[in-house]
């Protein structure tokens, strides 16, 4: 207790003096940007969550191919969660002689839990947003289903057995569930209604789905007893596996908002090392005169890290509540571009923030901190006996340790934290010899340059190892915000590119040989932009390496999905565009029988490359080599196979094609004539899943838009305090130069051209780092193509001379203002 007296004594005078000012303001920046992106990256994620439950209708939903159990209505009643139903199934209508095929929907009064729908009492009605699916006795349809068998609303349409009025137009439906192969024009009904339409009979094919909301500790709960009973036709639904081009795009976004974290984090931790390094040297005489008075190296240090800690907590609290309010207003400015309903601040994310506040302070401040214990007693009598540096090993090796741990608690990705962690090392060691290099090579430059070029070098020269750190840290300060710039503009182009204007919102299912000639000139023809046509086969894996599926695949993962029904299977000579091959080589001119998997379908069946695999199609078995393993760009909305094989390996097995088109709102109708020009092809319409896709495009494009500028106003404040907290030895050396004779205009000019000096070369490592990790984070992380950003080089330099020739030549400014003796007394 006498001990944390004592350093609450020290503590309350140096606040008084003014000491702790620049490390307490660091840390209170530091604090404030990574709470408020830590704030800021919890609610949207959970209220990204929030509106992928709506895309289910619910927060947990399991399919089934059979009616769900009582027993499960029963224990979610007990943990007192919210259910609905709904079943779906394919139907034939025929109204005015006019056949079509559709998809029914039958839903349960409290459909949907999350969510809303959408429809029109009319065609030429406004839409309105209703929470409740339709009565009994009536009907929603899609407005193509109106026009295909000549219906209008009020009339009848008969579903099996059972005559139903058309009650409305069905504009928008939240959870249309399935994959982009599954999807025919809608007809919604109420559940009551479904046993009358005798359509149901034993052997029907029929989807099943049991929908649940309620408090996440409750879902749990549920879903930990459900699991165990599930059998292989009943799987648990998720937004990243079942919606493959949402949940990317998701994805994506959490990976750079926990970036965003990073970055702001590793540039606030660089400034506290530098204002404690600062704070140390300037603390050597009174750590000595506590020597003297008897204080063991263990005392000293602990005395130091009482304060720190009671720094840590005031300063963390501060940064916190900042932080608080400035992830609010962020939110309120990008309001226009969020969803309606946001999740709430979580105050866990706030605990998180006061955590990481402390473990950055001591992670980053740790090591000058150690040189105090070193201080000898024999500094009161010769004040030019500095204690021996950290081992810049120490240094390195603890902030290090705790990037990684942050990294890996933003992101959850650890092929992503060793990414960085390991190009940020080789790259920094590389270039911290590099730096060396040069200094030593400017050292000889000297005797051949004039005086002011001769001042303004050997500030940099003369303590060579403080300027590689200065370099090193500025270099890494900048290479953050070129990091946080790059990777926002690229990632939203990188979306933009994949989802343009037309992207295909219509695929075309089920076209025979023979009709896509004329398929393809009809599309030609009305002026319809097309992709490529696929030949698909329907087959089943069956064994890898000649060993069962079912005894490799693991439960509730994608590959059980994908060995319980039919893929579809196609071949192609040339790698399609959106996929590239991760693993072994894409074939060229090779024989039959070679395959090309997805790659997660590949992680979660555990197939490398030259396994064999055998697929039955027909009752027929054949198998296939795999070749190669593919990453695929889900999100981009057309066509993506999960096994893709030679030319040649499918020919004996009949075959259909698919395609994919856009079709505007105003050319619907085309439809109606392409179906009955080619009665045996399925339209399939995914209008919903595109709006929906552009939907989390735009508010996460405006969220990482407004983030990054937040990042960088921090990054550009921290930056500052990072250049004044290592000013106290260049003051003392202008205020020498003043009492000897040097003119102001001089000191200005020198001081103008180290510090640009410093600036310039920091940029142009700034840039290589920052290169360095985008291409490693591009190739091995994000999977997304790199090019080399050469603005960057004629941009950096430049920005870094003057942006650290100002603040350094601001923060020396008393040099020059007040009277050498006034300087030199308040140093």
């Amino acid at each position: 207790m006498s001990r944390f007296l004592l350093a609450f004594k020290l503590l309350r005078r140096d606040s008084r003096s003014g000491e702790l000012t620049l490390l307490t303001i660091a840390l209170i920046i530091a604090v404030a940007g990574s709470t408020t992106v830590s704030l800021f990256a919890d609610r949207l994620h959970r209220t990204m969550t929030q509106q992928s439950a709506e895309f289910l209708a619910a927060d947990l939903v399991v399919g089934s191919s059979s009616p769900p159990p009582a027993e499960w209505s029963a224990k979610a009643r007990q943990l007192g969660l919210s259910e609905a139903r709904t079943t779906e199934f394919a139907s034939v209508l025929m109204e005015n002689n006019e056949l079509m095929l559709v998809s029914v929907k039958s839903v349960s009064d409290h459909y949907p839990l999350r969510g809303f729908l959408k429809m029109t009492a009319s065609d030429y009605a406004a839409e309105t947003v209703v929470h409740k699916g339709p009565e009994a006795g009536t009907a929603w349809v899609e407005k193509r289903i109106l026009s295909a068998l000549k219906l209008k609303p009020g009339d009848f349409v008969t579903v099996g057995e059972k005559p139903l009025t058309v009650a409305g137009i069905l504009t928008y439906e939240t959870d249309q569930q399935g994959n982009l192969y599954s999807f025919s024009p809608r007809v919604m009904i109420n559940a009551r209604d479904l046993a009358a339409t005798g359509v149901i009979q034993p052997g029907s094919h029929v989807h099943y789905f049991f929908q649940l909301s309620g408090a996440d500790k409750d879902l749990a709960e549920f879903k930990r007893w459900l699991k165990p009973q599930l059998d292989p036709s009943q799987r648990l639904l998720d937004i990243r596996e079942d919606r493959p081009e949402l949940g990317s795009a998701l994805t994506r976004a959490e990976r750079y908002l926990g970036l965003s974290s990073i970055i702001v984090i590793v540039i606030s931790g660089i400034a506290i090392a530098m204002a404690t390094r600062r704070y140390s040297e300037r603390h050597f005489d009174s750590t000595a005169l506590l020597r003297c008075l008897g204080c063991r190296q263990r005392e000293i240090l602990r005395l130091y890290l009482s304060q720190f800690l009671v720094i840590g907590l005031i300063a963390s609290a501060t940064g916190c509540l900042i932080g608080w309010f400035a992830q609010n207003a962020l939110f309120r400015l990008l309001q226009a571009w969020l969803p309606e309903q946001l999740a709430a601040p979580g105050l866990l994310a706030v605990f998180f923030g006061l955590a990481t506040g402390l473990a950055v302070l001591f992670g980053f401040a740790l090591p000058p901190l150690l040189r105090l214990k070193r201080v000898s007693a024999l500094r009161v009598l010769r004040r030019d006996l500095d204690p021996l540096p950290t081992g810049a090993w120490l240094v390195m090796a603890m902030a290090l340790g705790l990037i990684c741990m942050l990294i890996w608690r933003y992101t959850d990705d650890l092929r992503m934290t060793l990414t960085i962690a390991g190009t940020g090392v080789l790259v920094a060691l590389v270039l911290g010899l590099l730096i060396q290099a040069l200094l030593l090579s400017g050292a000889r430059l000297l005797p051949h340059l004039n005086l002011f070029w001769r001042f303004g070098l050997q500030g940099l020269l003369k303590n060579r190892r403080a300027t590689v750190g200065q370099i090193m840290a500025f270099a890494m300060t900048l290479a953050a915000m070129i990091l946080a710039s790059i990777v926002r503009t690229d990632l939203i182009d990188a979306w933009k590119k994949q989802l343009p204007t037309h992207a295909p919102n219509h695929f075309a299912l089920n076209i025979f040989p023979e009709q896509m000639p004329t398929f393809a000139r009809e599309l030609k023809d009305r002026g319809i932009e097309g992709s490529r046509f696929y030949p698909i086969v329907r087959g089943r894996l069956i064994e890898i390496n000649s060993k069962p599926v079912e005894q490799i695949v693991n439960k509730d993962s994608q590959g059980e999905e994908a060995i319980h029904r039919e893929l579809s299977l196609t071949w192609t000579d040339e790698l399609p565009e959106e996929n590239k091959v991760t693993a072994g080589q894409w074939w060229n001119s090779s024989p039959p029988g070679l395959v090309s998997v997805e790659e997660k379908l590949a992680e979660s069946l555990k197939i490398g490359l030259g396994d064999q695999l055998t697929f039955v199609v027909g009752g027929q078995r054949f198998m296939a080599s795999v070749a190669s393993i593919r990453a695929l760009q889900w999100d981009t909305m057309k066509p993506n196979f999960y096994m893709i094989f030679s030319p040649g390996t499918l020919d004996p097995y009949p075959k259909t094609y698919l395609t994919s088109f856009y079709l505007p709102e105003a050319k619907k109708e085309v439809l109606n004539a392409l179906v009955k020009q080619f009665p045996a092809m399925t339209v399939l319409e995914v209008d919903q899943i595109l709006q929906q896709f552009k939907t989390i495009l735009a508010q996460v494009s405006h969220a990482i838009l407004y983030l990054s500028y937040f990042a960088l106003t921090a990054a550009f404040t921290v930056l500052f305090s990072s250049v004044y907290s290592t000013l106290d030895d260049r003051i003392q050396e202008g205020a020498l130069m003043r009492t000897l004779g040097a003119e102001r205009r001089f000191l200005r000019r020198i001081q103008w051209l180290e510090f640009s000096l410093l600036g310039f070369i920091s940029g142009i490592l700034a840039v290589v780092i920052a290169e360095a990790l985008i291409y490693a984070l591009y190739h091995k992380v994000m999977h997304m193509e790199y090019r080399p950003h050469f603005y960057w080089w004629g941009l950096i330099p430049p920005a870094g001379a003057l942006l650290v020739g100002a603040a350094g030549c601001w923060g020396v400014r008393s040099v020059v203002n007040k009277s050498p003796i006034r300087v030199l007394r308040e140093l």
